[in-house]
């Protein structure tokens, strides 16, 4: 995950099944159960997928250790916070929020950093995505995803928290990548800037947990 342990929504509501448990008293009538309402999904639209494949095919081809695009995921999560999450194994999780937010050069700097930590092997194994979750998906070897939809969150979806070397680990590799793919730190400190100004210093999303974001700019600031 980019800033910290992430705690994004993330499982989709579902239709619940009813558990009975026996008791000795005689059975009542039962009430009738609340209908579960299946939460309106809507459609990825062909420019979030394009958006997402400009930015990141050129940070997985500049990665220490390239993979595939065919075998590369990233899932578009229905949430309005600024988040995104890597769940090793090329599969990645960005949100809604993010999206719409972030200007191209903040989300290139938000991917930099994921993608750095899936290339130093920094794995984060996201535990609440169960079966039958359904999020926008980008496949990076097509342009366009085929049926993907964005669905309504509502659930955690909770990733071991990075440490402090390896949170300015991935910002140093973050910075390289961008350096391979033509753009300068200033776009790291800038991203980081940005998520400080938006989200507060103790703001949930990419800066909980994490190293001061203070401290981590001025690290990259004295980068060479």
């Amino acid at each position: 995950m980019l800033w910290g342990r992430l705690a994004a929504l993330v499982a989709i509501v579902a239709a619940s099944s009813a558990c009975t448990v026996t008791t000795g008293a005689p059975p009542s009538e039962p009430s009738p159960s609340p209908r579960a309402e299946t939460p309106a999904t809507r459609p990825l639209s062909p420019d979030q997928a394009v958006r997402v494949r400009q930015v990141m095919v050129p940070l997985v081809q500049a990665m220490n250790h390239p993979r595939p695009l065919n075998q590369v995921k990233v899932g578009v999560m229905d949430d309005p916070q600024i988040n995104a999450a890597n769940a090793g194994g090329g599969e990645f999780f960005v949100t809604r929020g993010l999206l719409e937010r972030a200007n191209d050069e903040q989300l290139l700097g938000v991917l930099a950093h994921e993608v750095a930590h899936d290339d130093l092997g920094h794995v984060a194994k996201i535990q609440g995505l169960g079966a039958g979750v359904s999020l926008g998906i980008i496949l990076l070897d097509q342009l366009v995803p085929g049926s993907s939809a964005l669905t309504p969150i509502a659930g955690e979806l909770i990733v071991r928290g990075y440490s402090r070397q390896e949170e300015y680990a991935a910002d140093r590799h973050g910075v390289e990548l961008l350096r391979r793919t033509g753009h300068s730190k200033d776009v790291m400190v800038n991203t980081l800037t940005w998520l400080l100004q938006t989200s507060g210093p103790s703001g949930g999303g990419f800066l909980a947990t994490h190293p001061a974001t203070s401290d981590r700019i001025q690290a990259l600031r004295e980068l060479m």
